[in-house]
C-alpha cells in the first residue's frame, strides 16, 4: 500500500513539474540569445489561463476531436506512472514494462494525429501526415534504444533494467550504451517537436508539426494538448536519466533517500534541458525532407547498440 502511495505521489510529482521543465528551457534560452525572457512559472500561467477560456470547436468535427486531449493527457500520465522519479517501486515492477511505455505514448501521437484529420483542416492533415511519418522512425528506435539496455538487464522492465545498472555500474560504461543515449536524445528532440526537427515556438505554417495538429483546439482543450506536450518531453528526460545515469534513484519503500533522489533527478533532468536550449540557440531546423535522413541515422545507432550488447557479452 506504501508503494502505491509513493506511486501516486511519484506521478502527481511527474503533472505539477512538467510546465516548470518548459518555462526553465524558454528562460534558458532566452538567456543565451540576449533576452530577458519570461519567468519559469509563466506556462502555469498559461495553463490557467486556457483552462478559463471557451471551447470553440467546428461543426465538422466529431466526438474524436473532442475526445483526443483527453486521451493524450491521459496516456502521458499513465506512462508517468510507469516511469520512476526518485524511486523504484515494487508494487508495478511487472506494470513498468518497456513495451507499455512505448505503445501508451504512440496511442497518444495517433489520437492527436486523427484529431488533427477530424476537422477538415489542410493544416490538420499536413501536420498529421508529417506527424505519422516521424514516428514511423521514432518508435521503434526509442524501443531498440531502451532494448539495448534490456538485454543487459535480461528484462524490459524498466525497475529492473535500474537495478541492474546500479549493481552493475561498468555496463553503463560500454559502447552499446552510449550509442543508445545518442539515439535516444535524438529521438527525444523528434517526439517533443524541438529543433533541429520542429520549432516548438513557431507558427508558420509550411514548417509545423505538433503545431499543425493543434491548431484547431483552444481553451481548455489546448491546455490539456500542452500540458501532455510538457508532460512527455519531462518523461523522455526522466527516461534518459534514470535508465542511463540511474545512480541515486532510491529503492523499494519511500525513504530518507528520496531528498536526495529528487536533488539528483533535477540536477540531471535540468542539465539535459540546459543542453537542449544550447542546441537549440545553435542550431537551425532541418529542412523536412532531411528529417528522415537524422531519425535513420538514430536508428541505425540504436540498432548498433543492441549488436554491441551482444558482441560485449
Amino acid at each position: 500500500m506504501i508503494d502505491v502511495i509513493g506511486v501516486l505521489v511519484q506521478t502527481l510529482l511527474f503533472v505539477a513539474l512538467a510546465p516548470a521543465l518548459v518555462g526553465f528551457m524558454r528562460w534558458m534560452k532566452a538567456r543565451l540569445q540576449g533576452r530577458q525572457g519570461g519567468p519559469i512559472w509563466l506556462p502555469y500561467a498559461e495553463l490557467r489561463k486556457l483552462l478559463a477560456k471557451e471551447r470553440v470547436v467546428s461543426h465538422t468535427a466529431s466526438w474524436v476531436f473532442r475526445a483526443a486531449p483527453f486521451v493524450v493527457f491521459g496516456t502521458s500520465v499513465a506512462v508517468a506512472s510507469l516511469v520512476p522519479l526518485v524511486f523504484v517501486p515494487a508494487a508495478f515492477d511487472r506494470v513498468g514494462d518497456l513495451f507499455a511505455v512505448v505503445y501508451l505514448l504512440l496511442l497518444g501521437t495517433f489520437f492527436l494525429a486523427l484529431a488533427g484529420l477530424d476537422t477538415g483542416s489542410p493544416f490538420g492533415g499536413m501536420g498529421a501526415s508529417r506527424e505519422m511519418t516521424v514516428v514511423a522512425l521514432t518508435e521503434p528506435t526509442v524501443a531498440l534504444s531502451i532494448f539495448a539496455l534490456a538485454l543487459t538487464a535480461q528484462s524490459t522492465n524498466l525497475g529492473e533494467i535500474i537495478r541492474q545498472t546500479v549493481t552493475e555500474p561498468v555496463r553503463a560504461l560500454g559502447p552499446g550504451h552510449l550509442l543508445a543515449f545518442t539515439s535516444l536524445f535524438i529521438v527525444t528532440l523528434a517526439e517533443t517537436g524541438r529543433l533541429p526537427i520542429d520549432n516548438p515556438s513557431t507558427h508558420l505554417e509550411l514548417t509545423m508539426i505538433h503545431e499543425a495538429m493543434v491548431l484547431e483546439y483552444s481553451g481548455p482543450y489546448l491546455a490539456l494538448v500542452e500540458w501532455a506536450a510538457a508532460l512527455k518531453l519531462l518523461i523522455f528526460f526522466v527516461i534518459a536519466s534514470n535508465l542511463f545515469l540511474p545512480w541515486g534513484i532510491a529503492f523499494g519503500r519511500p525513504s530518507a533517500a528520496l531528498a536526495l533522489a529528487f536533488l539528483l533527478i533535477v540536477l540531471k533532468v535540468g542539465t539535459l534541458a540546459a543542453a537542449v536550449a544550447v542546441l537549440e540557440t545553435r542550431v537551425a531546423k532541418l529542412r523536412l525532407f532531411r528529417v528522415p535522413e537524422l531519425l535513420s541515422a538514430s536508428f541505425v545507432m540504436a540498432l548498433l547498440a543492441v549488436l554491441s550488447t551482444f558482441l560485449v557479452r
